[in-house]
């Protein structure tokens, strides 16, 4: 049985919700707190592992549980990001090169050895964990690429929300009006989700003269984890009568 969400319109707002969270849940560790970019990696990182042993241990899908996997992968792939990023000093852009050379090798060895990359179809537990190492990659990716858009690129936080959204738009229209695959529709709009969660955290976290709300890391990371955690209690409780609204995914 395919443990997996359907791809509905309540995935697309969780997934943000999960990402923007991972963002400033991330800056916590690493920055609040000051446990570092490398020690805080190392703990998110074995969290991932923690969950997604739990994950795939799993014969059916669970909710909590699958977005307690993606909420680690979002704040292991922000310190991961971060590391690779100012620490080693690749840069955002370097940084984001490396990290979708690695995610399109990931989806490419996955095509290859399956057939197909669609969600549809994940119903191995091989097949699975290269699902979560592409979802791990894409939201390291989305990192550093949501803090090139932002600190690098010149159009600051609010810009890069704007643009990212308008490409969200896109997406969006692409798969109502266009032939294009939904599969690469589904990846390209899931990757983008994680920089606008990036840029957005940053929004709520920054100081006003950054552009910011200066809402800080903790107050921005409670509001987030309990509207996601409501969210999860809804879906857990419609799991048998949710029916695709916004479908991205192969027909």
């Amino acid at each position: 049985m395919n443990k997996l969400p359907q791809i509905t319109a309540s995935f697309w707002i969780m997934k943000i919700c999960a990402t923007t969270l991972g963002e400033t849940g991330g800056d916590l560790l690493s920055m609040t707190l000051n446990v570092g970019y490398a020690v805080s990696s190392l703990i998110l990182i074995g969290f991932f592992f923690v969950t997604l042993i739990a994950q795939l241990a799993t014969k059916t899908y669970h909710p909590l549980l699958y977005w307690i996997v993606i909420l680690s992968t979002s704040t292991a792939g922000t310190t991961m990001s971060d590391y690779m990023d100012r620490t080693l000093g690749l840069g955002y852009m370097k940084g984001s090169l490396i990290l979708v050379t690695i995610l399109l090798a990931i989806l490419a060895f996955w095509r290859w050895s399956v057939g197909t990359v669609s969600v549809e179809h994940v119903r191995t537990r091989k097949v699975e964990a290269l699902y979560w190492a592409a979802i791990l990659f894409s939201n390291t990716l989305g990192t550093a690429f949501g803090d090139f858009l932002s600190d690098d690129s010149g159009l600051g936080y609010g810009g890069g929300v704007l643009l990212i959204s308008g490409a969200l738009v896109l997406v969006l229209l692409a798969n109502y009006l266009t032939s294009i695959s939904k599969v690469l529709l589904f990846w390209v709009a899931f990757v983008l989700t994680r920089p606008f969660g990036a840029t957005f955290g940053d929004i709520l976290t920054k100081p006003h003269a950054k552009g910011g709300l200066d809402l800080g890391t903790i107050g921005s990371s409670s509001v987030l984890i309990s509207i996601l955690g409501l969210l999860v209690i809804y879906a857990s409780l419609t799991l048998k009568k949710e029916k695709p609204v916004l479908v991205i995914s192969e027909e």
